[in-house]
């Protein structure tokens, strides 16, 4: 234990000593955060000193919880020399604290300072200033009107089942704008894609929105990062998991069961940071953007399920509350021009329409008949285990890892079929790009989701023809197109032998005789439009 330096035990007793007893103690403030605004900083403890005799709080510090008890010396000599107004510079003749073990730590550090250090189990004055702060926290609004607690929670569960993020990408902006209403239009950004926050951002300007997605690609440090999110004008919808133990796991929260789920409600604004409650106008305006955006995807989900959505635009009137017989006339709309701006910041490439598309023709003859082909996610351990592994060629792109596994295609057939399929696209100069392309038989009007290979010279080869309304494909293209957004757009083609065998479909490392890692593209980057089945004579 350290006492003081005698040089400063020289400056403090220059002090004039009061006749006063002040309170010290540390307490912690985790009952305190309530439901006001948030700001860095308010986790941790406080270390305070009052004047008992003036009732005068002299000092007052947050700290970390790991801080030992020397941080209570320092707040009571910021006490002694530089003490809150209107409490004047000055030495306590005594001081009570109600820990022993800060007790003997002041005895110690303290010494020679003329100050006797007692101990009681109560300390009248910073007991009442607590139950002070606890009253206040009480006293703060609800995260939710009442009146709107049952209608936004339903509203959020149902937008939850529907999964939005499992079709919209964060630049598919969809516009929401409330007839004569004072709220305007809002736009609604859906975040999940990704896997990892779930919600959806309503900005109530699209300034604000272009602002912070600027913000957010260009190169800034992560304070002008936490700067420009708490510029952001918008209310939001997030979800996150009901248990605490989750938040340590790296865990998707669509993988968790919907009792799981909690949403939460809140505002972002330049003079408000975040504020994780609503009053009751901002609640009804929220409520009735959630359900417009509920019934639009509902009824527009087939158009929306594309690579590149159109203009779409539904009309609705709505009632300002469940209970209510007041309605709003609301237009709801996509925002296809506003995607592709947006798209462009993120520097994805776009097409150029003033740019030559690809000339050669579209083959089928590099995946031998009758194997067996599935979308899926190798983990990254396996991968590392495939680059080491001798008899396993590996096409590495430098990619590294991010989400759950990287996305495949696996094509399983004979090995000597899996030699030729190999050899053929190391001969055109290795795999390139994977994409998917809408195709449709002109004859019975069935429409298809393509998949093509394209390799190093250029060449595309369709690998996979799947039924657009094939449910069990549909769900695997939508884990497809997250898990390439979660790798940066890595994705790869792996090779396996064995498909008349017990690993059909799940083939070992001993079956995997080839791993193309390669990059995902969108259909428009290789600007074939949808493909025709047509009839033709040998």
């Amino acid at each position: 234990m350290n006492a003081l330096s005698q040089t400063t035990i020289r400056r403090l007793k220059k002090l004039p000593q009061i006749p006063s007893v002040w309170e010290g103690d540390r307490r912690s403030l985790a009952g305190f955060h309530g439901r006001g605004t948030v700001e860095a900083g308010n986790e941790g403890d406080c270390a305070i000193w009052v004047d008992g005799t003036e009732g005068f709080v002299r000092a007052m510090d947050i700290i970390a919880p790991d801080v030992g008890p020397e941080a209570m010396v320092r707040a009571l000599l910021r006490a002694m020399e530089t003490p809150h107004s209107p409490a004047q510079p000055g030495r306590p003749q005594k001081i009570v604290v109600c820990n022993r073990e800060i007790q003997f730590f002041l005895r110690g550090a303290l010494q020679d300072l003329d100050i006797a250090i007692d101990y009681n189990s109560q300390l009248p004055l910073i007991d009442e200033l607590f139950r002070s702060f606890a009253e206040m926290g009480k006293g703060r609004p609800p995260e939710l009107p009442p009146a709107y607690e049952a209608p936004l929670e339903k509203s959020a569960a149902a937008i939850w089942q529907a999964a939005p993020w499992n079709l919209l990408a964060d630049s598919d902006i969809i516009a929401i704008e409330f007839d004569g209403a004072e709220v305007g239009t809002l736009y609604a950004c859906v975040m999940g894609m990704l896997g990892q926050e779930y919600g959806i951002i309503l900005y109530r300007s699209l300034d604000s929105l272009k602002q912070f997605r600027a913000a957010a690609v260009s190169e800034k440090s992560r304070e002008q990062l936490e700067q420009a999110f708490l510029s952001q004008d918008c209310w939001f919808l997030n979800y996150e998991a009901a248990d605490d133990e989750w938040e340590d796991e790296d865990i998707d929260l669509a993988d968790l069961p919907d009792s799981e789920i909690v949403p939460l409600f809140g505002s972002v604004h330049l003079y408000e940071g975040i504020r994780p409650f609503l009053d009751e106008e901002e609640a009804r305006c929220l409520y009735v953007a959630l359900e417009a955006f509920l019934r639009f995807f509902r009824a527009s989900e087939r158009a929306l399920d594309r690579d590149e959505i159109g203009s779409l635009s539904k009309r609705y009137r709505l009632p300002w509350h469940p209970d209510a017989p007041e309605t709003v006339t609301v237009k709801v709309s996509t925002q296809p021009e506003l995607a592709t701006e947006l798209l462009s910041m993120s520097g994805f490439p776009m097409e150029d329409s003033s740019s030559p598309s690809f000339s050669l023709s579209l083959r089928d003859d590099l995946v031998p008949d009758k194997s067996f082909l599935s979308l899926g996610v190798i983990p990254w351990e396996m991968l590392e285990q495939l680059r080491c592994q001798p008899q396993t060629y590996y096409q590495s792109q430098g990619a590294t890892v991010q989400g759950e596994g990287m996305p495949v295609i696996l094509i399983q057939t004979s090995r000597p079929k899996a030699k030729e399929m190999i050899d053929a696209l190391q001969a055109a100069g290795g795999l390139k790009a994977i994409c998917f392309n809408a195709g449709e038989d002109s004859m019975t009007g069935t429409t298809y989701d393509l998949g093509i290979l394209q390799a190093g010279n250029g060449n595309l080869y369709i690998c996979g023809e799947f039924l657009d309304d094939d449910t069990e494909h549909v769900q695997a293209r939508r884990k497809w197109d997250r898990r390439c957004q979660q790798t940066k757009g890595y994705c790869g083609l792996l090779v396996a032998k064995g498909v008349t065998g017990a690993t059909r479909g799940k083939p070992k490392p001993q079956d995997m005789m080839a791993f193309f890692e390669t990059r995902a593209v969108d259909s428009k980057d290789l600007a074939m439009g949808v493909l025709q089945l047509l009839p033709h004579r040998d």
